[in-house]
Parts: C-alpha cells; sequence; structure tokens
C-alpha cells in the first residue's frame, strides 16, 4: 500500500518530497547564533545558497522578512536588484514562496513596536513597509502574509494604553486590508500570537486573544492565525488543541513548526526535539484536522553547531515530522486503537447532544441516574497507553 505522497506505507523511508509541503524562514537555517550572552558563531549566509540547500534537503518553499533578503531602507528598484540573485535561484529550483513576513522588530525605530507604537510617525511608517512587503510578496506568489508583532507590547504598566493600542493594531489591519483588496490581491494576513520575549508582556499573546482581536477587524475573512508551538508552550498551552480551534475558526492560514520543553524562553528547537508528546499531536491533528498549507518550520539551528549542523538540524525538522505523521497513521489504523476510541466514547461526542426538534423540556422528561452515570469509566488511560505505545514505537 502506498501513501498520498508515493512511500510504500510502513517502508519506513522518511525522506521528504516537496508533496509534503515543507518550508522553512530563511532566518532559520541564516541565523548566526546571536543571542543576548554572545555574538554570531556562523558566518552570514547567502540567501541563494538557502535555497538551493533546502531544495537539496527535499523542502517545498522558502519564507523571509522583507530585510532578510535585502537592506532595511532600501528603494523600490534598489530592493529588485538585490532580490534578482535571489529569484534567479527560486526559478532553478523549484521553490516557492508560500509566506512572506515584515521585520517590524530589529531596527531601533521600533523599540516600541510598529503598529501600536506610541510614536504616531513611527507607526505611519511601519504600516508603509509592510504595504511596500506586500507588493513584493505577491509579485513572488506568496498568499500568506505573516504579522508577529514581537515588539507590540511593554514592560510597565504607565506605558502602554492597551486599548489605545489595540485601536491602533486594528486601524492597521483595516488599513492593510482595503489595501489588499484595493489592489486585487491573493493575500491573507496570518497573526502569530506569543506572550512575551523580547516585550515584557506583547499584545494578542495566545491564540484565544487573538481570535478575539480578528473578530473587531472591518475585514475578519483576510486575518487568520499563525500559531507557532513554542510561542504556545510557552504560555503553558496545548499547541495541538490550539490549531484544532484555529480550524474549528476556520483560521488556521499557516502554522510554525518547532520544539518547545516548557514555559521558559523560546528555545526554537528542531521540530520534534523538545516536547515529543506534543509534537505527536500536533501532527495528528494537522494530518486529520483539514489543513492543506505549508508544514512550516521556525527554528533556530543551537550556537554548538556549524554549518554542516545547520544543514542536519533543518534535515532533521521534516524527518521528525514524517517519522511522527507514519506513527499518527499507524495509530489511527490499529484496530485496538479503534476500539478503544469506541470505549471512551468519542463516537458519541461528534453526537448533538439533543436531537433535530428537541428542547429543554425533552431533557426534563426523561430518565437520569448521576449516580449510575458517575460508576462508568472513561477508559481514557488504555487509550493513551495505546497512543504512547505508537510513539514509543512498541506496536
Amino acid at each position: 500500500m502506498t501513501t498520498d505522497s508515493g512511500r510504500v506505507a510502513g517502508s519506513s523511508d522518511f525522506t521528504p518530497t516537496r508533496e509534503d509541503k515543507f518550508s522553512f524562514g530563511f532566518w532559520t537555517v541564516g541565523w548566526q547564533g546571536v543571542d543576548v550572552f554572545g555574538g554570531a558563531v556562523r558566518p552570514p549566509l547567502d540567501p541563494v545558497e538557502a535555497v538551493h540547500r533546502l531544495s537539496d534537503l527535499g523542502a517545498w518553499g522558502i519564507t523571509f522578512h522583507d530585510d532578510d533578503v535585502s537592506d532595511f531602507g532600501t528603494s523600490t528598484a534598489q530592493r529588485l536588484e538585490q532580490l534578482a540573485p535571489f529569484r534567479k535561484a527560486l526559478d532553478e529550483t523549484g521553490l516557492v514562496v508560500p509566506m512572506v513576513t515584515t521585520n517590524l522588530f530589529s531596527h531601533p525605530v521600533f523599540r516600541d513596536g510598529g503598529f501600536t507604537n506610541n510614536d504616531r510617525d513611527v507607526r505611519r511608517y511601519a504600516i508603509r513597509k509592510v504595504a511596500d512587503n506586500i507588493d513584493l510578496a505577491v509579485e513572488l506568489g506568496a498568499t500568506t502574509f505573516v504579522a508577529w508583532g514581537g515588539r507590540e507590547g511593554a514592560e510597565s504598566g504607565a506605558a502602554k494604553d492597551v486599548r489605545a493600542a489595540l485601536d491602533r493594531y486594528k486601524e492597521a489591519f483595516d488599513l492593510l486590508g482595503d489595501y489588499v483588496v484595493e489592489q486585487g490581491y491573493d493575500l491573507r494576513f496570518a497573526l502569530e500570537p506569543k506572550p512575551n520575549e523580547p516585550r515584557g508582556d506583547i499584545l494578542l499573546p495566545t491564540i484565544g486573544h487573538a481570535l478575539a482581536f480578528i473578530n473587531e477587524l472591518e475585514r475578519p475573512e483576510l486575518v487568520g492565525l499563525n500559531p507557532e508551538v513554542g510561542h504556545e508552550e510557552m504560555a503553558g498551552l496545548n499547541y495541538a488543541h490550539g490549531i484544532a480551534q484555529a480550524l474549528w475558526h476556520g483560521k488556521l492560514f499557516h502554522l510554525d513548526l518547532n520544539g518547545q520543553t516548557g514555559p521558559r524562553y523560546d528555545q526554537d528547537l528542531r521540530f520534534g526535539a523538545g516536547n515529543a508528546r506534543g509534537a505527536f499531536w500536533t501532527v495528528d491533528t494537522v494530518e486529520t484536522g483539514g489543513y492543506d498549507g505549508p508544514r512550516h518550520f521556525d527554528f533556530k539551528p543551537p550556537r554548538t553547531e556549524d554549518m554542516d549542523g545547520v544543514w542536519a538540524s533543518a534535515a532533521g525538522c521534516m524527518r521528525n515530522y514524517l517519522v511522527l505523521r507514519e506513527k499518527s497513521r499507524a495509530f489511527r489504523a490499529d484496530p485496538e486503537v479503534q476500539e478503544a476510541l469506541k470505549a471512551s466514547r468519542l463516537d458519541e461526542l461528534a453526537q448533538p447532544t439533543l436531537a433535530q426538534g428537541e428542547g429543554i423540556d425533552a431533557l426534563r422528561a426523561e430518565a437520569f441516574d448521576p449516580d449510575e452515570a458517575a460508576a462508568r469509566g472513561m477508559a481514557f488511560e488504555h487509550l493513551d497507553q495505546l497512543a504512547l505505545e505508537h510513539l514509543y514505537g512498541v506496536r
């Protein structure tokens, strides 16, 4: 039996193909290992080399911030000139650019954010910078524009009027949404939540906050989510549950995969190299929940690695996803698991609680023994053990 990607089921061939739709941010493999305690440990990476190396590894796409592939503050003509070798590499390899984003956090001008900066002039510049990059994104074929507001926040209470800041956040996305529609672009925005770091508290810190914000926009249909594993787990939240809710709302426009071990700093480990149990359920949710977008990796190869280690880390992200996908499929196909799902009454959860035409009176009229119902076990432990045994590779 073969899988949708042409692999033989059970063959343990975890070689990625373009059909897997794996994509990487240029800033991941291009990260030089800089952190707050130390400078670069690796040389700058040429975007052209990144395209070719990722293509050789079996990736499908590459993404970038505007300042990753052209110098900050360049004119349109200069940017197009600087991008020419990158575009040539895309043509040579067949790699695509499914998503683009804008850097509103690195330059000192954004020390208090972009869209919610207390300085009105900076806010105006930030919107213009994003609009310019939207033009580039569409020209390169991107259909998703990710917005991570890493500097949109505060460290102290009096410094930021949160309600006014949310007004300005909404204003920015309303203006940009109008721009996309007026230009006739096939482009949607994806908000990327994060609770903290680099700001003490970042606005729209979780999937739930971002969903509520989207509902207040003038064009909510144009705005969805780009949740990241590490960002949700930094807040002690369940990433698989979060993307399931985003799917339920029809708002999972993109996702960022990496590894994290609990609520600490943003580790950006390679995917699967942190919370392995969470990674298993993440892949299971992505593969069974109806998501058809890129499997995008937003990780950072550790400072310990040279460039060979960078590419080994990138390859590991894809391999780990494919390993977990095979385990998820085996779990779902296991007859004992299917029986355990029935014993756990998952099939009942899919049924409406009231039949069509029933109301509260029908509930009041029926006989129900709470003590008898309370004595029923849910059989969850057996089901969970089966999942772990598939994850551990003993089934």
